[in-house]
């Protein structure tokens, strides 16, 4: 295993950032002699990004930390088309306003979490509909189709999921890894970008590009991944029961955002710190001595850095203040998930189990029963051990509320109105 002598290569290789690379060797050859450019690709797919993409923001702040030039893609244009890579099925495609709605959410997402103080600038940000929507078919055949092989292409892991399992493939969605290929090359002969980065998933396109430039202008440049990262128990980042999470406030809260990261299980909670934070590894490996109830103590530290990476220090410091409210003093905080519902039902007598159900605590009923049947269950703070419980009038708060809680960190309010 090398052993790199460039800070960039050696903090990705330290804190676990680094899966693969084209010429790990030359690359770090590149990045001690030299200042390099390097970019990350980001589609319009969604009106917002997922923590999913959080390594490889993490990846962009390092490279500029280490003195080296980072550049954020939007794909305005490749978000036209959608990646298949590792889909079942063709994405649904999105019209030009939708593209366009979703590229200012993801800018905004962006820009807030690549912001590094006074170098925030030196983040180039642009978009790839720039030059994909000049390209001339004909001309574009003819001067770079030569180069692109369809046999590479076929071997490609992403394209032979589909094909194996006789999925559809399209000409649309095989051509996506050539447009992404050729921002490669605008950006290289642009900007002088020498290195693509990206999840380990886009592996075969970011080749693709360094295979296209090597024959289009002879040049060397390299591709670089971030593994995928899983928690212990096999979950995929940024999936939960409920779905993704979102980097957008407008698509999960605050408080919700920054109770992911406090939730994390202590055997994960060292080496996200080492992915997710810029906390140095000797503050790190000081925390990964705590044992027993004082590993919580690292587990706010991971939800305080990454939501203040992502949504700001007052926003992240609102967020824990909260949950010492609600956690630590046992409080009804407005500042929990609320769930509106109209008083009339509530007076009349709603039940726990519907309740439960209603503020999404539990996914059915049958599920509302054994959680009350096992002692989990708590209105305002009172226990409940009665499946048959009813919720009244007199449970509604002076603020009109009133806090149902799932063991000890899943806590929900219902807004009576």
């Amino acid at each position: 295993m090398l052993i790199p002598k460039s800070d960039y290569l050696n903090v990705l290789m330290e804190r676990g950032l680094l899966y693969q690379c084209t010429n790990l060797e030359a690359l770090d050859q590149k990045l001690t002699n030299n200042k390099i450019t390097a970019y990350i690709g980001f589609d319009c797919t969604s009106n917002s990004l997922h923590i999913g993409s959080l390594l490889q923001i993490i990846m962009l702040r390092w490279l500029r930390k280490t003195g080296n030039e980072p550049i954020v893609l939007i794909g305005g244009g490749t978000s036209k088309i959608g990646d298949p890579s590792f889909k079942l099925d063709a994405r649904k495609l999105l019209s030009e306003k939708e593209v366009y709605n979703n590229k200012s959410n993801i800018k905004n997402i962006l820009d807030k979490c690549l912001s590094l103080g006074e170098v925030s600038h030196d983040v180039l940000m642009v978009d790839n509909i720039e030059w994909l929507n000049k390209l001339e078919y004909i001309k574009f055949l003819r001067d770079y189709g030569a180069h692109i092989s369809v046999n590479q292409m076929l071997g490609f892991e992403s394209v032979k999921l589909r094909l194996d399992r006789e999925y559809s493939l399209s000409f649309l969605e095989f051509s996506y890894s050539i447009l992404q290929a050729y921002d490669f090359l605008e950006l290289h002969r642009r900007y002088d970008c020498v290195l693509q980065m990206g999840g380990s998933d886009q592996w075969a396109n970011i080749v693709h590009g360094v295979r296209l430039i090597r024959r289009v202008d002879n040049n060397k440049v390299y591709g670089l991944t971030s593994p995928l990262i899983s928690s212990s128990s096999g979950v995929k980042m940024g999936k939960t029961t409920k779905g993704a999470v979102w980097l957008n406030e407008d698509r999960l809260s605050v408080y919700n955002f920054w109770q992911y990261w406090r939730n994390t299980k202590d055997i994960d909670v060292i080496r996200f710190l080492k992915l997710f934070t810029e906390i140095p590894l000797d503050e790190v490996s000081r925390l990964a001595v705590l044992g027993g109830t004082e590993i919580n103590e690292a587990k706010k530290i991971l939800a305080n850095e990454v939501t203040q990476l992502c949504h700001g220090k007052a926003a992240a410091s609102a967020a824990a203040e909260i949950s010492q409210r609600t956690f630590d003093f046992g409080g009804i905080s407005e500042g929990l998930p609320k769930v509106d519902i109209d008083r009339r039902k509530v007076e009349a007598g709603l039940s726990a189990v519907n309740a439960i159900v209603y503020v999404g605590l539990a996914s059915s009923k049958s599920a509302a029963r054994r959680l009350i049947r096992d002692g989990g269950v708590r209105v305002n703070n009172s226990t409940i051990l009665n499946e048959s419980v009813v919720i009244a009038g007199k449970e509604i708060n002076d603020a009109g509320f009133v806090k149902i809680s799932i063991g000890k960190k899943r806590h929900a309010l219902l807004r009576v109105i």
